[in-house]
């Protein structure tokens, strides 16, 4: 029975065999015959071939000498095909599928020596759904010279000499879909003149490509602009960046082309050239500016160019010998609008003659070295390119500026940043300030908030700030500051910053105005404490140059002091400032104060001390300031003084208390001022001075006194311009004022023995007559138990300062002591007596010029009749001898 049923089975089984195998022989002989021209007759395509074998069971195919062409190459609805292939291998061919759905799908696609031009159908809307797929899992091309086209006659891809082994590729007939048209998943590569131009901005470029190990190398890559600059912005207004890169050799792994993107791992560009050009335009949000993403893992620039170019086409960066270590670079159309074209993970940056210019500065790095974690500036270096006056101009060298850093990154084109330490070695150069500045506060756009340093420090540097051409000189400039923060209150003050600790060291300190030049050996400053060695403020200009340049009086000072510290909390940079002094102490004061009278009045109203401290806009207290161990020398001349009138004020020692503004709440506001030096450097002097700048009538008392002073001293200051000498001896001059901002009042008391005066001819020498009628008046001796006298009703000028209200105050006692009750009187008759003796002087001078003449004339009658005598005489001689002769003749 079995043997029945093996009978059977074998005979139909055979049948089948013979039937397929004739069936399979049949077919290709009638593929042979009649394939072309039923290729011809139902498709687009012309095709021909010189073998083909067909194996039905399999699906394998295997031709050689294959040419295909369209039908008609008008036609851009249809995939074009035009070339040639030396041998065509097909494993597992889909017949079925290919037949009735016209897809093709094989297992392995083998392909040698191919060369041909596909030409890309044109989208057809209608039809976008109705897709041609090409599936292969497999395939290898060998020796292949393959171009891609548009339907436009673009060219979209080519490559020479293709090895090629890829597998799972994918084509679709939608190319257009696709910035690739194909997609795969592992490949086996080697080509060359590979070009590719996705779009009608850029062309990849490269000379050869090849793949070892899953690696590809590609030799002289470029990502070429297929358009000028000018017809960029022309046809591309909305885009912001083009782009211009080469390589000399790019290799990269775990290439994945889909869709728009392009994806690349382990990526190094040896030798890579960035050109790009920015524009003005601000991009259309709804539209991309690049039309592709590109991401790159693992990425490494090996001595790099980067040139990036300002509208203009003048550099804005540019960067020589920089290599580039990037984890994750990403570049698509979001980012290339910012600032920065892509986005960027972990990084390692490292180059030299780094070059950036903005329009003000041209920054320079000598050399660069920069990652998440740190920055380093070799040679760092900012000059200005112009010279505006609303702008600061900067123009310094930094050997060395490093930084640590927290975290850094940008958020939206912002720059968010926050810095543990900066270190900035041997700065140097200057920093002029706008003159013309702008009400307009800065933006500070760019940065994302709040920004934070936790240590600056500056060291060995030499620094000049320089504002309306009146420097501020840095040397040895050793700094530091703690706890920097902007954020988004402070960017509202005048100074967008906040700050803890700092402290300030420089030696040769120097400021220069325009009629001082203000120096110091050594300047301390932090927080709490400021001290300050060898103070000088000395004139640029000699005193008579300065009498011509000012328009009307004021004092030039020549100031000295040894040391001068304070200790306290301060702050004069916020919106809110305040200077609150525990102590402050100025050593071996060297002061000398001119004032000229050859210059106009100044005819403003001059404050008293109390309103000029209220008119501080901001606290300031001072509990304790001592000036010890000064010289204060006050010099004063006029157009007639022969030479300035000095006052000498030696030894001097102040001490004030409570030195403030009025603005410090629970602080006291009664100033209390004790002095004492010696008066024209021979006579004790003691003063108790007192305000308060609580009190808007500016209410001040002074009272004190001068001893042993004898009167001889003060003649250098009344000689010069007075014509006056004293002598005698002021035993005691004793005052005691109140007054307000309205005037003075008080008493005097003084105590004198033989105190004469002395007017002065012009020539120096005393005036006897005029001496004698002023000491007629004057009160000599004032006896040992002198009573003081009122001084009442002065009245102050308010074009005046301060101390000629006391001045005034004091001569009006002095006038009462020494003239009596009847000061004014008797001034006024001293006055008169002196004037009528000069009109008698002045008479006889000129009674006695006239006797002179009248002699002078006399004189000369006679010295001519004596002169005709002689004339006569000699004439008479001469006469004589010729008679003479005559005679003897």
């Amino acid at each position: 029975m079995k043997n029945k049923y093996f009978k059977i089975f074998s005979i139909v089984f055979g049948i089948f065999l013979l039937i397929f195998l004739v069936g399979n022989f049949g077919l290709n002989f009638w593929l042979k015959k009649n394939l072309p021209g039923y290729i011809k007759n139902n498709s687009d395509y012309i095709v021909t071939y010189q073998t083909l074998d067909v194996d039905l069971g399999s699906g394998d195919i295997h031709s050689t000498s294959i040419s295909v062409n369209n039908q008609n190459p008008d036609n851009k609805n249809i995939l074009g095909l035009q070339g040639t292939i030396d041998t065509l291998s097909i494993s597992r061919l889909g017949i079925y599928d290919l037949l009735f759905n016209k897809n093709i799908s094989t297992n392995d696609l083998t392909l040698v020596h191919p060369k041909l031009n596909i030409i890309l159908a044109k989208e057809d809307p209608q039809k976008k759904d109705k897709k041609q797929e090409i599936l292969f899992e497999d395939i290898k091309i060998s020796q292949g010279d393959i171009q891609i086209f548009r339907h436009t006659g673009q060219k979209y891809l080519s490559v020479k000499e293709l090895d090629l082994s890829v597998q799972d590729l994918k084509m679709t007939k939608n190319s257009e879909d696709q910035k690739l048209p194909f997609v795969f998943d592992s490949y086996d590569l080697s080509g060359k003149n590979f070009y590719f131009r996705p779009d009608n901005v850029y062309a990849f470029t490269a000379k050869q490509i090849t793949t070892a190990d899953g690696q590809m190398r590609v030799k002289n890559f470029a990502m070429n602009p297929l358009l000028s600059y000018g017809n960029f912005r022309r046809f591309y207004p909305k885009k912001r960046n083009l782009f211009d890169v080469k390589s000399r050799e790019m290799n990269f792994k775990d290439i994945l082309f889909k869709g728009d993107n392009l994806t690349l791992s382990d990526v190094n560009f040896e030798e890579p050239e960035i050109i790009m050009y920015t524009t003005n335009s601000q991009p259309n949000e709804k539209k991309k500016s690049f039309t592709y993403d590109v991401q790159l893992e693992n990425v490494l620039m090996n001595d790099a160019k980067i040139d990036i170019r300002k509208p203009t086409g003048n550099p804005l960066f540019v960067a020589q010998n920089l290599t580039l270590k990037i984890s994750r670079l990403l570049m698509n159309g979001e980012t290339a609008k910012g600032n920065i074209p892509f986005q960027y993970e972990d990084f390692d940056i490292k180059g030299r003659n780094i070059n950036y210019v903005s329009t003000n500065e041209n920054i320079n790095v000598g050399l660069l070295n920069l990652n998440p974690k740190s920055a380093d500036f070799t040679n760092f270096s900012v000059k200005p390119t112009n010279s505006r006056a609303d702008k600061t101009s900067l123009d310094l060298v930094v050997q060395n500026i490093k930084l640590n850093i927290k975290d850094w990154k940008f958020i939206n084109n912002k720059l968010k940043l926050a810095v543990n330490d900066v270190l900035i070695n041997q700065l140097n150069g200057t920093v002029k300030t706008a003159t013309n500045t702008s009400k307009k506060k800065p933006s500070f756009d760019g940065i994302q908030l709040p920004l934070t340093v936790g240590n600056v420090v500056v060291k060995n540097s030499n620094l000049v700030l320089d504002s309306k051409d009146q420097p501020l000189v840095f040397k040895n400039l050793n700094a530091g500051i703690q706890q920097v923060e902007m954020n988004e209150k402070t960017i509202k003050d005048k100074f967008p910053f906040t700050t803890g600790n700092y402290s300030l060291t420089t030696k040769n300190f120097n400021y220069k105005t325009k009629f001082y030049n203000l120096s110091a050996t050594l300047f301390k400053l932090n927080k709490n404490e400021v001290q300050v060695s060898n103070f000088m403020m000395k004139p640029t200009v000699s005193r008579a140059q300065y009498i011509r340049m000012i328009p009307t009086e004021k004092d030039l000072y020549d100031i000295k002091v040894s040391q001068l510290s304070a200790k306290g909390k301060w702050d004069l940079v916020s919106e809110n400032k305040f200077m609150d002094l525990s102590n402050m102490t100025l050593n071996n004061v060297d002061a000398n104060i001119f004032r000229s009278k050859i210059p106009k009045d100044d005819l403003s109203e001059k404050p008293m001390y109390s309103q000029l401290l209220r008119s501080i806009k901001f606290p300031v207290f001072v509990q304790n300031l001592d000036v010890k161990n000064a010289l204060l020398v006050y010099e004063e001349d006029t157009k007639k003084s022969d030479g300035p009138g000095k006052l000498t004020f030696t030894n001097l020692n102040m001490n004030v208390k409570n030195l403030n503004s009025g603005k410090m709440k629970g602080k006291p506001t009664l100033i209390p001022i004790s002095i004492q030096c010696r008066f024209m450097d021979t006579s004790p002097m003691n003063v108790k001075w007192s305000f308060d700048t609580a009190n808007l009538n500016d209410a001040f008392a002074i009272s004190g006194n001068i001893a042993d002073l004898p009167a001889s001293r003060i003649n250098p200051f009344i000689e010069p311009y007075l014509k006056i000498q004293a002598t005698g001896l002021i035993s005691d001059l004793i005052f005691n004022f109140k007054g307000t901002q309205r005037g003075i009042g008080g008493t005097l008391k003084m105590v004198h023995q033989n105190l004469k005066i002395a007017v002065l001819k012009q020539t120096g020498e005393k005036d006897k007559l005029l001496s004698a009628v002023a000491n007629i008046f004057v009160k000599t001796d004032s006896g040992n138990y002198p009573e003081s006298v009122e001084v009442e009703g002065v009245e102050r000028d308010k074009t005046k300062s301060f101390f000629n209200l006391f001045w005034r105050g004091i001569e009006q006692g002095l006038k009462k002591t020494l003239i009596g009750k009847n000061a004014p009187k008797t001034e006024e008759s001293i006055k008169n007596t002196v004037g009528n003796t000069k009109v008698a002087l002045e008479q006889n001078k000129k009674d006695l010029q006239e006797t002179k003449a009248e002699m002078k004339e006399k004189v000369e009658n006679v010295k001519s009749k004596v002169q005709e005598k002689k004339e006569a005489a000699k004439e008479k001689g001469i006469f004589k001898k010729i008679f003479k002769k005559k005679s003897e003749n």
